[in-house]
């Protein structure tokens, strides 16, 4: 049984010396919005609410968190981080309609949900990765967050960081992607795993006759090329065409539209990301769903540090042949909140066998880039 006597949103911002570029927009800074609860036998858990985008979204879904969903959390007593998931979403959801904050509110939620978990994982004196049926405490990494400006200098660093697999961001017209995939292809060898992101940039046209010029890259994903609500047609017709596994996921929110992409043939690779959506027990559901229909599960994960810590959790626990994605852009509230988990690359992260997540996040020496 978990009750909660507290709950505390904490925004905070790491300012970019260099923008992170997307198709549809620079990030100026680093955002995190970090969630502790506080349960009545005074057990802590932490959790991570996505917040990326927009500018100003990391304050609203702190205010969020403590003026919405605290309410509901601090009146009951639930057996199950499950089980307070659903009563989060059952009891927002018209809100979510009525106000068009379904995403905020869903992503408050998985950031609750985390905390909850790490809450129980510490009750039953378990690591979550073991709690949730995992075997092993090691998971596949690869650097991701990769701009256009510099990718060669970026990778290299990444590679002689111990990551043995990169992510470039595409989107920014043929002769550059193409030339700076050729520049990473040319760092990792033959046999390097390259995977690009065009972030949704292109529509189905663009996206068709981006095939041929990215089919020598030998890429081991192309993920979101066009936007992740297109019709069905588009995506086939773009998977036709591909000589490479599409990937989406981290904009899939809810269990049937995860259902659907599952009974479809068109992604190779589904990235749930449980910082928007479902939290840490939801998405090893989904996990394990992607991985018994055939499809590659490998987390989307691009934020702080307590976020990255549980999407590591939820690789171990399903296993298969994913790997985790970590930003390798600096970024404090990243490096400086993942306890051990990167302190071993070499291309693997391992979470150990602490209880819960595993370790306190000492949130002091960040105290300069919180927002109050």
């Amino acid at each position: 049984m978990i009750r909660i006597d507290r709950l505390e949103a904490s925004v905070y911002r790491y300012p970019l010396a260099t923008p992170v570029q997307t198709s549809f927009g620079l990030m100026r800074d680093r955002p995190m919005v970090v969630v502790k609860l506080t349960g009545r036998d005074g057990v802590v858990g932490w959790g991570e609410i996505w917040c990326n985008f927009p500018s100003v979204g990391a304050e609203h879904r702190a205010r969020l968190a403590e003026q919405v969903i605290a309410p509901l959390l601090l009146t009951r007593d639930f057996d199950s981080p499950k089980e307070a998931f659903d009563h989060l979403t059952r009891s927002t959801w018209v809100l979510g309609l009525q106000s068009g904050e379904t995403g905020p509110l869903a992503q408050v939620i998985a950031g609750v949900e985390i905390a909850l978990c790490d809450i129980a994982g510490k009750l039953a004196g378990a690591p979550l990765w073991k709690m949730y049926g995992g075997s092993n405490d090691c998971v596949p990494v690869y650097a991701s967050g990769i701009n256009p400006a510099t990718p060669e200098v970026i990778a290299a660093a990444a590679l002689d960081a111990g990551y043995q697999a990169l992510k470039l961001k595409i989107g920014f017209g043929m002769e550059r992607d193409t030339r700076n995939l050729a520049a990473l292809r040319d760092l990792l060898g033959d046999d390097g795993e390259l995977m690009a992101d065009a972030n949704q940039a292109w529509d189905v046209d663009e996206a068709s006759a981006m095939m041929d010029k990215l089919a020598p890259f030998n890429l081991t994903w192309l993920e979101e090329p066009i936007a992740a609500d297109r019709p069905e047609s588009e995506w086939r017709s773009i998977r036709d065409l591909a000589g490479m596994p599409l990937a989406a996921g981290e904009n899939v929110q809810g269990d049937d539209r995860f259902a659907a992409w599952l009974r479809s043939d068109i992604l190779g690779v589904v990235q749930p990301d449980l910082a928007k959506w479902g939290g840490l027990s939801r998405t090893v559901l989904v996990a394990r769903q992607i991985i018994a229909s055939g499809k590659r599960y490998c987390p989307h994960y691009l934020g702080g540090g307590v976020g990255l810590v549980a999407s590591a959790h939820a690789l171990a626990a399903v296993g298969g042949d994913g790997m985790l994605e970590v930003d390798i852009n600096a970024n404090p509230l990243r490096s400086d909140l993942v306890g051990d988990l990167l302190s071993r690359l070499k291309g693997m992260a391992c979470l150990g066998d602490a209880p819960g997540l595993g370790y306190e996040p000492d949130l002091e020496p960040l105290r300069k880039y919180r927002v109050d």
